[in-house]
């Protein structure tokens, strides 16, 4: 298994939703989160005063996919979040041992689908 964890611009959200539902993810995660990477912020003008805006909103999608999807959900998350603009966001891929399904007791892939 491995976890998906996508941050991405949040006007994006519903597209990249709908793209892991037509692949068969069923379920994820979502959290407001902010940062910056090359961006590094930007000012913005508020009532005549500028003020520098050190941390860009997104939002980090986290995911658990069996391994025989994995390259097909990062392939949709990749292409549909684009934009071609800078902060379009990261995609990060890490392995999962072992999930448990609380309510039965399922484990491994079970757990997940």
């Amino acid at each position: 298994m491995k976890k998906i964890e996508a941050i991405i611009k949040p006007f994006k959200l519903d597209a990249v939703k709908e793209a892991l539902n037509n692949l068969g993810v069923q379920g994820m995660t979502v959290t407001e989160v902010k940062g910056f990477g090359r961006q590094k912020g930007h000012t913005e003008l508020y009532r005549s005063s500028e003020y520098a805006v050190d941390f860009i909103p997104k939002l980090m999608i986290e995911i658990i996919v069996p391994d025989s999807i994995e390259e097909e959900a990062v392939r949709v998350i990749e292409e549909t979040a684009k934009t071609g603009e800078i902060g379009d966001g990261k995609i990060f891929v890490s392995t999962i041992k072992d999930a448990v399904r609380i309510r039965t007791g399922q484990k491994g892939e079970s757990a997940i689908t």
